[in-house]
Parts: C-alpha cells; structure tokens; sequence
C-alpha cells in the first residue's frame, strides 16, 4: 500500500523535496500559500488541495517547510483538526525548540510530532543530500525514518526540540562565519592577496568559503536574518547580532547570503 504524504510549504527548498517524494512513488498531496506554486508538483504526479486540512486528511505523515514560527503555527492550526487520530506530523522549518513545543500543543495527543530540520541548501534539496537533524521520540523516529532518509542523511538528535536546537546553532553559526568571510575577502584585497579565495581554500576556513562562492545554493538573506533573529531571542551574542545587522542592511533581501556577504564588504 502507497503511503500517503501531505507536504505543505512549496518554497525554494520545500518544493525540491516534494519532488523527491513524488518521485520515490509516495502518494502525495500538497498545498502552499501561493496555489500556482503546485503546478509542477501536479504535473509530476502530486494531488493539489485548497487547503491545508484538505491537504493532510488520510495522510500518514505530513510534512511543514514554512517560512517562520508563525507561518507554521498559523497552517497547524488550520490542519489540526483534519490530522488521521494515527497520523505524524514532520515539521522541518527553521523556528527553533519553543516553536516546536507550541506545536506539540496544537496537535491531538495521539498525533506524533518530529522536528526536523535541515542543513543544506536548494541545490542538495533536489539530490537528496541534505542533513536531516531530527528529534522526538523513539517511536516517532522510528515511523519517519524512511521518509526522512529521502530527503539525506538523518541524524537523531534526542527528543522532541533537540533537532530544532542544534539547527538554530548550527546556522547562527554559518550565517555569521559566511558573513565575516565577505570581510576576510575584503581585507585580503586591501593588503594586496592576489587571489584572497584561493588562499582562503587552503585554510582551516575553507567549508565557509565554499557557502561564500557557491553558486548553485539558494538560500536568502531575508531567511538567514530570520535564523539570527531567532538565536538572538535566546540570548544576546553580539557578533551574531553585528551580522544580523550587516545583511539586514543588504539592498537585495533575496539575494543568496554568500552573494550578499560579498556585496557587502565591498562596500567598506
């Protein structure tokens, strides 16, 4: 039996991974804000519902990649109701572990939760090799397993919150590190390097070069304060707030962070 898969939130990243869902023979229905966003789930195969308790009625696990904590809370509580009394809700946005436990509470008690965010961009989206951190219970786990390993690598990180927690490290971490390596490349060019990317490849920085210079990521400035915004409401680090500033102040808020980063220190 085909197992059935509501996946809601169609943007940049959510709509490679539907995909890959369509395409591993998931019976799947989809639904995002912006309706001519399915279209080309539906040419390849996925239902398109109105709403998002169409969407998620009968389906075993269904799976939220919105914006923001409120995004999501706001389409949970519209879905909440339709949800299979069976059913697991995925959410693999980036909102962070307080999010995570106001959703657990807009969801029926029988209704497992996992969080499940991820590291990677739209380019790993589409091959199926993002990093998956995942946490929630043992059961839960066990049950989305083979869904998440669709979309990468999975890595259990403990329970319901803890994938959510190490996302928000991990990319407060990276939004920060690619915006100083703009400067690096920008103080490079002041002192005469040649070639600052070169130089900087064979250094212990070179894993955020790579984010800086890519080309086939895609992953926005106006997300990436978002995440800031969020590790800031934790706590107050300055540096991360110094970056949150730098790209808040970018012309382009689509534009992708390693493109900005590097815009922006050539402007100093």
């Amino acid at each position: 039996m085909t197992t059935r898969v509501a996946f809601l939130g169609l943007g940049a990243m959510g709509a490679p991974m539907a995909a890959r869902l369509v395409r591993a023979g998931y019976d799947v229905t989809v639904w995002n804000r912006t309706a001519a966003r399915t279209e080309p789930l539906a040419e390849l195969g996925a239902v398109a519902a109105g709403t998002p308790a169409e969407a998620v009625a009968d389906a075993e696990f269904v799976v939220t990649m919105l914006s923001d904590p409120a995004a999501v809370e706001a389409v949970v509580e519209a879905f909440a109701d339709a949800l299979r009394a069976d059913a697991v809700l995925v959410e693999m946005s980036t909102v962070g572990p307080d999010a995570t436990r106001r959703i657990r509470d807009l969801i029926p008690a029988t209704v497992g939760l996992v969080d499940a965010p991820v590291m990677g961009s739209v380019d790993r989206a589409e091959t199926g090799e993002l990093i998956v951190l995942a946490g929630g219970s043992a059961p839960d786990l066990a049950r989305a397993s083979e869904l998440l390993a669709r979309f990468g690598g999975v890595t259990e990180c403990g329970e319901l919150g803890s994938g959510s927690a190490r996302k928000l490290v991990l990319i407060n971490g990276i939004v920060a590190g690619v915006a100083v390596v703009g400067e690096t490349v920008a103080l490079a060019e002041r002192l005469g390097i040649a070639d600052p990317r070169a130089v900087l490849e064979a250094s212990p920085l070179a894993p955020l070069v790579a984010r800086a210079f890519a080309t086939t990521a895609d992953f926005s400035v106006e997300m990436a304060v978002k995440d800031l915004r969020l590790g800031g409401e934790l706590l107050d680090l300055p540096v991360m707030a110094a970056a949150r500033a730098a790209l808040e102040s970018a012309a382009d808020q689509d534009a992708d962070l390693g493109v900005a980063a590097l815009d922006l220190a050539k402007k100093h």
